[in-house]
């Protein structure tokens, strides 16, 4: 018995392996190390780390209008000094990737939280929607951009 269940696993292995929605994509590892850099982004933005958070970028990475480590650095100097950073919090849902193993793309949804507060409050939520690439480094994101909610307008 042990060792048809042990060719049953290997057979699900093999299956898995040879399985065409890795061969020309995204691999197991690849959407692991995604969502690691994704939270890597969340954890460096909200303690302040700004050479952390550059780092998730390549060297002339974008995020919204801001090119270059420089700039991101600088960016996250201000949200913590005078944009409220150090009293809030990213939450990310929903990560969507796609990608062909060197290029990806992704989408997550954004819940921004101001822990400041009791209870705390949602500041504001969002959608970014990411062009990543595979780097000697691991993946690192090329491009982000956030895209806010707006409530609907009132019926008249």
């Amino acid at each position: 018995m042990k060792t048809f269940a042990f060719f049953l696993v290997l057979s699900a292995i093999a299956l898995i392996a040879a399985s065409p929605a890795y061969a020309e994509g995204l691999t197991p590892q690849d959407y692991m190390e995604i969502e690691q850099l994704y939270a890597q982004y969340n954890w460096a933005i909200d303690t302040g780390d700004a050479g952390a958070y550059a780092n998730t970028f390549i060297a002339d990475g974008v995020f919204n209008s801001m090119t270059g480590h420089e700039q991101l650095a600088g960016f996250i100097k201000r949200w913590v000094e005078t944009m409220n950073g150090a009293t809030r919090k990213h939450w990310n849902t929903n990560l969507k990737i796609s990608g062909d193993g060197d290029t990806a793309s992704g989408q997550v949804y954004l819940m921004l939280l101001d822990t400041s507060t009791q209870p705390p409050a949602i500041v504001a939520t969002a959608t970014y929607t990411d062009s990543l690439v595979k780097t000697q480094d691991g993946w690192r994101f090329s491009k982000r951009s956030t895209q806010s909610d707006r409530a609907p307008r009132a019926a008249n």
